[in-house]
């Protein structure tokens, strides 16, 4: 088996470097963004111009700000009035996570079940993310939101790589061990040719390194390391059987590992607020 897999990575390396491996491609809306919110003189209006090319996008983002995890005392009707209310990242960040929403659609079959249990994986652990970072930490809360989003970014490209593979699609067991083994570095690359934060790249490519330790103070990838642990307690899942107590990141978070973090008061509530917000975009 680990010879295949290694056939596999091959593979998928050699197609890579040699652009032949298709990769989700960042709509230009994400791009354009982003390039404006780095810029220090940028305005409000500028992000909001942007968005609004982009109609279903936009209604996608009013429903997000919205919803109870944004809302203040007005409902907000204008793009621009979500930014100057919530701030320029903060919309950069729930732009992108709209739109890594859209890559796990729009396929048929096996693959848009599978594209599918990725997705509803994603939501889960995000929204623990959003919930742990926002009473553990002073760490962002909608960066945590996006890290958990992004986690296994690198399954989509290899789900579409299998459809033109028959000995992955007829072989379950074979399929789930070449994405265990390679998603993590496949995200990490996909994340980094997008540009994005080295925060999120880390993620990509470090949560599943259970045993990771960096610094004293927690960062994100040890956010979603315990939210990633946290969402297949008592499932069929390798990372069921995880002895918490050996993992650094719920130290560094301060949680103990004895107990259910979703238990503790707040985090049920904060992550089911996040859970809901994903499901309206």
């Amino acid at each position: 088996m680990s010879d295949l897999i290694e056939k596999y990575f091959a593979s998928l390396t050699e197609d890579l470097e040699n652009d032949r491996l298709v990769l989700p491609i960042l709509p230009e809306v994400a791009i354009e963004v982003r390039k404006v919110v780095e810029d220090e003189n940028a305005t409000a209006g500028q992000v909001a111009d942007i968005v609004c090319t982009d109609p279903a996008l936009t209604a996608r983002l009013l429903s997000v700000v919205n919803s109870p995890l944004y809302r203040g005392t007005a409902h907000i009707s204008h793009v621009q009035h979500a930014v100057s209310r919530l701030g320029m990242t903060i919309v950069k960040n729930l732009v992108l996570s709209l739109i890594v929403k859209q890559l796990f659609q729009g396929k048929s079959g096996a693959t848009a079940k599978r594209l599918h249990e990725v997705w509803e994986h994603s939501t889960q652990v995000a929204s623990i993310s959003f919930a742990l970072a926002t009473q553990f930490t002073t760490l962002e809360t909608d960066q945590a939101l996006l890290a958990g989003l992004v986690h296994d970014i690198g399954k989509i490209p290899l789900i579409t790589y299998a459809e033109n593979q028959p000995e992955l699609q007829n072989d379950a067991v074979l399929f789930d061990r070449v994405v265990s083994n390679l998603h993590a570095r496949l995200g990490a690359t996909l994340l980094e040719k997008w540009g994005l934060d080295d925060d999120l790249i880390a993620v990509a490519g470090g949560h599943e390194s259970i045993s990771r330790i960096s610094g004293t103070k927690p960062d994100y990838v040890d956010l979603v390391i315990v939210a990633n642990l946290q969402s297949h307690v008592g499932s069929d899942h390798p990372l069921a059987s995880v002895d918490f107590s050996t993992v650094p990141a719920f130290t560094k978070l301060g949680l103990d590992p004895e107990v259910n973090c979703v238990d503790i008061a707040g985090v049920a509530e904060n992550a089911a607020a996040a859970h809901e917000m994903l499901s309206l975009g």
